[in-house]
């Protein structure tokens, strides 16, 4: 029993090594993200729950059009009080069976904790306040947001050319659940991949980012 319960501690204590050391060491490593001579005037916002984040970008002109595959009476991507694109991506179990805490269920959680295949939610947003705890905004030259839409759009499964929706999926009227592009783990999960797209905006990020917030100190601390 002791035996047990030393290797749990060890195990833990590895884990919270590993965070702050992907906390602390940036990523580039060697190299920060190299400052655009742009203006920055395109504003992204990072959404921060307890253990997951969302990215949102500007509905803009080229927003919806990169995105118009999205567009039907029930995602009404043109409504003129859209202001927002909601992306987050996550294991497919847990975040197709877990729309509220109240509905936790073992499986989710296991498959979330070894391996599942992933999937990307997508919402719209009116207005959001700034400040406020959950958000951070960033503001970013017209080049990196272009950038942040590819990401975004290459994370999406196609078949045959063709977005993969979860129909009947979703947590509201509006949102969407799609196929989406690698596999979700208790290593690579939600964060990390939000922490890739910030990259690929030009954003400097923790090496290793598993929690919301490593992910927000990371950030504030490198940009």
């Amino acid at each position: 029993m002791k035996t047990g319960i030393r290797w749990l501690l060890r195990i833990v204590a590895l884990l919270v090594a590993l965070a702050t050391a992907g906390t602390i060491i940036p990523r580039p490593l060697f190299a920060p993200v190299k400052a655009s001579s742009a203006a920055a005037t395109q504003r992204i916002l990072l959404l921060s729950g307890p253990i997951h984040t969302d990215i949102a970008i500007p509905l803009d002109e080229e927003t919806r059009a990169a995105f118009s595959f999205l567009d039907d009476p029930g995602f009404p991507l043109g409504h003129p009080n859209a202001e927002w694109l909601v992306v987050g991506w996550g294991g497919r179990a847990f975040y197709l069976e877990t729309p509220t805490w109240s509905e936790l269920k073992p499986l989710p959680v296991l498959r979330a904790l070894t391996i599942d295949r992933s999937v990307l939610h997508v919402d719209l947003a009116g207005h959001i306040a700034e400040p406020q705890p959950a958000v951070m905004a960033f503001d970013i030259d017209s080049d990196q947001l272009a950038r942040l839409r590819s990401f975004i759009l290459d994370s999406f499964v196609r078949n045959e050319g063709e977005i993969a929706l979860i129909r009947n999926a979703g947590y509201g009227e509006i949102d969407r659940f799609f196929e989406a592009k690698g596999y979700f783990n208790a290593l690579v999960g939600c964060n990390t991949w939000t922490a890739a797209a910030l990259r690929s905006a030009g954003l400097r990020t923790g090496l290793w980012n598993p929690l919301p917030q490593s992910l927000r100190l990371s950030i504030d601390v490198y940009n």
